[in-house]
């Protein structure tokens, strides 16, 4: 049942995808990103409300830190979303896997101190060849997909993209740290939700706001009430996942997102996706895939990535 919830939380999400194209046709990014976290708040503090769950919190620090560089992430997430094919910019996206993977990596490689051992050497690491592998691959990916994206002037788009999903593996990271503390999910989505409202906000005031029309602003509900339900739909399945090997499940069938961002990529938007970009797409989900498997037994149990 794990596994439906976690096709459903990403078929939610692409689905959040194509309304946030729509409407950056009459609202910027940060705008996006207010009304995102407005509708956001409403919707779970109403969830809450339900459930019972308080929203007081002891770790407010943590959930700024989280907040931040979630919508650092939501921010430009929808950029490259309105400014590139759908397909790509979920492709780039999702690569918060690869970027935990070379965090671990990296992490590995600057705590090791060598300590002489008794015969006189020094203790290496492990060489995590098969990660760095995967990691490598998904970087070839990238260059497949944005290969043809870049020659239409849409460079900054794919640095978007790529910048999206780095910082979703921080705020990946922070939600982990929140779970090990004990704090409900419905808190902390709560709290990303704030904090998307008051950045987004401010930033709007900054650049200005758009001329408001009812018929385009129609589409920015959907947004925020999507994005709400794939986090529990997400969240679910998570917590479905009584076993190592269903997590894992779990954690991989997160790419049928990219799936389902491609057909609405093709049959909404008309998008033109030539050999070499599906090709570099595959490579990154097969990265990402195998990344994920390879650092399952570095991790705490995954909670919901979010978007």
């Amino acid at each position: 049942m794990q596994a439906l919830w976690m096709v459903l939380a990403s078929l939610l999400f692409a689905s959040m995808g194509v309304c946030v194209k729509i409407a950056s046709a009459w609202f910027s990014s940060s705008e996006l990103v207010f009304y995102r976290g407005m509708v956001g708040i409403v919707f779970l503090a109403a969830i809450a409300r339900s459930r019972g769950v308080s929203l007081a919190t002891k770790y407010p620090g943590m959930h700024a830190w989280r907040s931040t560089v979630g919508v650092l992430s939501l921010g430009a997430w929808f950029y490259a979303i309105a400014h590139m094919p759908l397909a790509t910019a979920m492709t780039l996206n999702y690569m918060s896997s690869i970027w935990i993977a070379v965090f671990l990596v990296g992490g590995a490689l600057l705590a090791w101190v060598p300590v002489p051992g008794r015969d006189g050497s020094l203790p290496k690491p492990p060489l995590q060849g098969p990660l760095v592998l995967a990691v490598i691959a998904s970087f070839c990916g990238v260059v497949m997909v944005l290969k043809p994206t870049v020659g239409d002037n849409q460079g900054f788009a794919g640095l978007m993209g790529l910048m999206s999903g780095l910082t979703a593996a921080f705020a990946y990271m922070q939600v982990v740290a929140l779970s090990r503390l004990g704090e409900p999910e419905t808190r902390t989505v709560f709290y990303f939700a704030v904090g998307s409202a008051v950045v987004g906000l401010a930033a709007a005031l900054t650049t200005g706001f758009s001329t408001w029309d009812w018929m385009h602003a129609i589409w920015l509900l959907p947004v925020g009430v999507l994005a709400s339900l794939g986090q529990l739909c997400m969240t679910r399945a998570y917590a479905s996942a009584k076993t190592e090997g269903g997590t894992l499940t779990v954690a991989n069938l997160q790419y049928s997102g990219i799936v389902f961002s491609g057909i609405y990529s093709v049959l909404v938007f008309g998008d033109r996706i030539d050999g070499a970009g599906w090709a570099g797409m595959a490579l990154i989900v097969a990265s990402g895939i195998a990344a994920t498997v390879l650092r399952q037994r570095s991790l705490p149990k995954a909670p919901a990535e979010e978007h």
